[in-house]
């Protein structure tokens, strides 16, 4: 029985299938060449998503990521011309992704949890939410000034009758 590689180097050439080759070796190393220029851990949260017309594409999850990989981007691309010359890498382009870091990265997560259950979050969206300026609150109590604080609190009627229009 013949195994997938032997039907795909019927299939193709061989210069093809080493071009092919070589562009599985380029993804591969993005491990390897972070690693070698002191930043390992920024390949648990980007990765080489394609090689076009010479430019390297590299996408990270956050932008921290990207500005410590920006620090050392002339170095990666020299270590990436010197590993792979056939492939003529000229540049390299980082892009911010969508992807999620990879599950075996144990680095901080970078976004907020919130503690609220969903009905909660559901509420404070239909909820409204009132103004601290203009509601009347204790705070009133605290101004001297009758004429000021009846004023204040003329304003805020004024604001919410607004509102509700």
């Amino acid at each position: 029985m013949k195994t997938a590689g032997d039907i795909l180097s019927a299939l193709f050439d061989e210069r093809f299938m080493k071009k092919a080759q070589g562009y599985s070796k380029l993804f591969d190393s993005w491990t390897d060449i972070t690693a070698k220029n002191g930043i390992a851990a920024a390949a648990d949260h980007s990765r080489i998503k394609d090689l076009d017309k010479g430019i390297l594409l590299v996408e990270m999850d956050h932008p921290g990521w990207k500005q410590i990989i920006q620090t050392k981007q002339t170095k990666l691309l020299n270590d990436f011309r010197i590993r792979f010359p056939e492939l003529d890498i000229s540049g390299i382009s980082l892009m911010l992704g969508k992807s999620e870091p990879r599950e075996n990265s144990d680095t901080q997560d970078f976004t907020q949890n919130s503690e609220n259950t969903e009905d909660e979050k559901e509420e404070s969206k239909t909820k409204p939410v009132a103004n601290p300026v203009y509601a009347e609150t204790k705070s009133f109590d605290t101004i001297n000034d009758e004429e000021f604080k009846e004023k204040l609190k003329s304003l805020g009627q004024t604001i919410a009758a607004k509102e509700k229009h």
